[in-house]
């Protein structure tokens, strides 16, 4: 059985978290194969996660219990080329870890755990995300774009927080892409184009799965974590 860690504090009435669950289901089911997501809650991330798992999907629900071991987790991913799923406040952690491990902000941070910081690579919307849907923009040739086989896609959203416009122009200084953004220009993907599958997405895709349609992303992620294992 290939197994995936959900990273995050499951909370059985968020709807974010039913839907992942659901969209695991439903993918699983169109690749008929063994996967399968078991959630690891932050406090209980260890060195011996990644002998038990072959991928990793970065949960919504920030903040989270223990910050610095799921960066620790994502890091690893990262360097190790192991395949590595963001959403909502995954997708801001992956910005974080990036910040801290890459661009050498080491004290890189979120407006949500620490409205303080030097550095906020994540600060708080002027226009909250949570509930709606919003029409998305991807980089042709991009990974996510070949995913959804499209160059525009709609998304729901769950989130207060995104990424610090200020903080953009670092973000792409390095090997990182921004490969997809919403009708305002603002940053929603991010993906590493030398790397198995390590993208990040402030939305939620996991919320529009079906069994009937299956969501790109899961499907893509899952395919990935099977090659890998």
């Amino acid at each position: 059985m290939t197994c995936i860690a959900i990273l995050g504090e499951y909370t059985a009435t968020f709807e974010p978290h039913i839907a992942t669950d659901l969209a695991i289901t439903h993918s699983r089911s169109l690749l008929a194969s063994e996967i399968e997501g078991r959630w690891v809650s932050t406090e209980n991330i260890n060195s011996s996660l990644f002998d038990n798992y072959a991928g990793i999907w970065v949960a919504p629900g920030s903040p989270y219990k223990n910050m610095d071991k799921m960066l620790w987790a994502i890091c690893y991913a990262r360097e190790n080329k192991i395949p590595c799923l963001g959403t909502c406040g995954g997708f801001q952690h992956m910005v974080i870890e990036y910040a801290r491990s890459v661009l050498g902000f080491k004290d890189a941070q979120s407006q949500e755990n620490d409205p303080y910081a030097s550095h906020l690579f994540i600060s708080q919307l002027y226009c909250s995300l949570a509930g709606r849907e919003m029409k998305l923009a991807f980089i042709e040739g991009s990974q996510i774009a070949t995913i959804y086989n499209s160059l525009t896609a709609v998304e729901q959203y769950y989130c207060n927080f995104g990424v610090n416009p200020d903080y953009v122009p670092y973000l792409k200084s390095q090997s990182l892409r921004v490969t997809g953004s919403d009708s305002e220009g603002e940053v929603r993907v991010i993906e590493l184009p030398d790397h198995p599958f390590f993208i990040g997405m402030l939305f939620v895709p996991q919320a529009r799965s079906t069994f009937q349609t299956p969501h790109p992303v899961v499907t893509a992620f899952l395919k990935a974590v099977l090659k890998a294992s």
